[in-house]
C-alpha cells in the first residue's frame, strides 16, 4: 500500500511539473495607446523572473517610456527612479545574452550601464526597451562600415583611384549622402580583394532574413540581454516611437501599468500566432 501510495505522489508530481511546464506568462503593458503584449524566454531566466516579480507587485504601474528613438526603440520601466532609490543602490542582473536571440523589430531587451562602468554587461533591475529599427539591404548590413570606410581612404590615395577619389569628394561637397554611401558599398568587394581585408560582418541566414524584412537593431546584438519579444500590439510600441519629443523624452507622457497572465502555450500559439519553436 506504502508503495502504491509513492508510486501516486510521483505521478501527481510529474503531472503537476508537465502542467506547470505547459503554462507560460502572457505580459500586457497598457498605455493610452493601446496594449503590448508580450511573451519573455525560459532560457533568459534571470531576467524573466525578475521582470514578473515586479509586474505582479505593481511596481512597473505608473512608470513611462521615458526614452523614445524614431527608427530604434523606446525604453520604459524606471521603477526605481518613481521609488526614490539612489541610482548607486538600484540593483542589476546578470547578463543573458544569448547567440540565437537578437534585435529584430519587436523584441524586447534589457537597458545597461556602457562597458566603462559595466565591463560583465550587467542588466538594469527594471528598465527594458523594445526595439523598433529599420529595415535594411542585405549589402549594407553585412558590411563594415567603419572598416570600410578606412579602407576606403586607404584606397583613394592610390594614384590609380584618382577618378574615384574625385567622385567621392563631389558626393560629399554636395551632400549627397545616399549616393555617397552607395558608391562607399560598391566598392567593398574590390576593396576586400585589393587590400586583402576582411569587410563583411557575420550574420546567420536566420538574422539576414529578419533584418532584410521586419528589420531591427543589429547593431545591439550581443551587447545586451533580449529577453522577450512582442506577439501583439506591436504597431502601439511603433506610435509611440513616432511620438514629439524633447530630449529624447515624449513631450506628453507616456505611462504604462503592466500585468502578466498564465496561459497555456497551446492557447498562446493559438491566439497570438506566436511559435515557441522559436524560443530556444
Amino acid at each position: 500500500m506504502r508503495f502504491l501510495r509513492t508510486l501516486l505522489v510521483l505521478f501527481l508530481c510529474a503531472s503537476s511539473f508537465a502542467c506547470a511546464a505547459d503554462k507560460d506568462y502572457v505580459v500586457t503593458i497598457s498605455t493610452s495607446h493601446g496594449d503590448i503584449v508580450a511573451v519573455l524566454f525560459d532560457d533568459t531566466p534571470e531576467h524573466k523572473s525578475n521582470f514578473i516579480k515586479l509586474a505582479e507587485a505593481g511596481r512597473f504601474d505608473s512608470t513611462e517610456f521615458q526614452r523614445v528613438m524614431k527608427n530604434f526603440m523606446i525604453q520604459g520601466g524606471d521603477v526605481f527612479t518613481k521609488e526614490n532609490l539612489p541610482p548607486q543602490e538600484w540593483p542589476t542582473i546578470p547578463a543573458e545574452i544569448r547567440p540565437n536571440y537578437y534585435h529584430k523589430k519587436g523584441m524586447i531587451a534589457a537597458a545597461r550601464q556602457p562597458d566603462g562602468i559595466n565591463p560583465e554587461r550587467r542588466s538594469n533591475g527594471s528598465q527594458f526597451y523594445i526595439t523598433i529599427g529599420k529595415v535594411y539591404d542585405e549589402l549594407e548590413l553585412t558590411t563594415d562600415m567603419q572598416e570600410l570606410q578606412k579602407a576606403l581612404m586607404k584606397y583613394m590615395e592610390l594614384g590609380s583611384q584618382e577618378e574615384l577619389k574625385n567622385e567621392y569628394i563631389r558626393l560629399y561637397n554636395e551632400q549627397k549622402f545616399d549616393s555617397l554611401t552607395n558608391l562607399i558599398l560598391s566598392k567593398r568587394d574590390e576593396l576586400e580583394k585589393s587590400l586583402n581585408v576582411k569587410l563583411t560582418k557575420d550574420y546567420t541566414k536566420e538574422q539576414i532574413e529578419a533584418y532584410t524584412t521586419v528589420g531591427g537593431v543589429p547593431h545591439l546584438d550581443k551587447e545586451y540581454t533580449v529577453f522577450g519579444e512582442v506577439i501583439q500590439g506591436l504597431e502601439v510600441a511603433e506610435e509611440i516611437s513616432n511620438l514629439p519629443t524633447q530630449r529624447d523624452r515624449p513631450i506628453e507622457p507616456v505611462f504604462m501599468n503592466v500585468t502578466v497572465e498564465k496561459m497555456s502555450r497551446k492557447k498562446i500559439e493559438k491566439e497570438y500566432g506566436y511559435s515557441y519553436a522559436n524560443d530556444k
